[in-house]
């Protein structure tokens, strides 16, 4: 296949891979009635930054950024995604407040975002596990992940909680219990 068939293939292939999984996000963001966050979803991966190394490291089977990151060692549309997309936990990262601690910890994410980002992982997991995707997946990536010491106590809780209800409850219950809890944070949010 010449250069540019393949730069083609990819870039088609890339652009309907993470367009199923910004449907698929949203699809899920309005079960838990967070219609801008479904709507809003990843639109910096349609961005050059970042659908052009998307495209360049496109394999099918998971994601162009492992592959960026092992030939130059840093994953540039990384870096640009999680400083505009408030449901990653990197986004999250600071320096604490609390001198006694050296270094960057997690933050606290407001519960939208951390909804959002529990949507998200159900998505990628059915996009990149296919049919051995299961109500568990999600779950087992969670405890499998390399970022979840990065987690603010209180997201790590409230994530793992809504993923363990998914797992445990399927996903009719977890997406019922995230609509009724996100019903209640915004009448919370509007008190204050």
């Amino acid at each position: 296949m010449s250069d540019t068939k393949k730069y083609l293939s990819n870039a088609y292939n890339h652009f309907k891979t993470i367009t199923r999984h910004k449907i698929e996000v949203g699809k899920n963001c309005f079960r838990c009635g967070l219609y801008r966050q479904g709507i809003m979803h990843d639109l910096s991966k349609y961005g050059p930054s970042e659908f052009l190394m998307g495209v360049k490291y496109y394999q099918g089977n998971r994601s162009p950024n492992d592959a960026e990151r092992e030939d130059k060692g840093v994953t540039t549309s990384w870096l640009h995604h999680k400083g505009r997309n408030k449901h990653h936990l990197e986004y999250w990262v600071d320096y604490s407040a609390d001198r006694s601690i050296s270094g960057m910890v997690g933050m606290k994410m407001p519960d939208n975002y951390i909804a959002e980002m529990f949507c998200d992982r159900v998505a990628a997991s059915k996009i990149y596990q296919g049919d051995d995707y299961t109500d568990a997946s999600a779950l087992n990536y969670f405890y499998r992940g390399r970022s979840k010491t990065m987690l603010h106590p209180y997201t790590a809780k409230k994530l793992e909680m809504l993923l363990k209800k998914l797992a445990e409850e399927g996903e009719d219950a977890a997406f019922r219990y995230v609509k009724r809890y996100m019903k209640a944070y915004r009448k919370y949010k509007k008190r204050k």
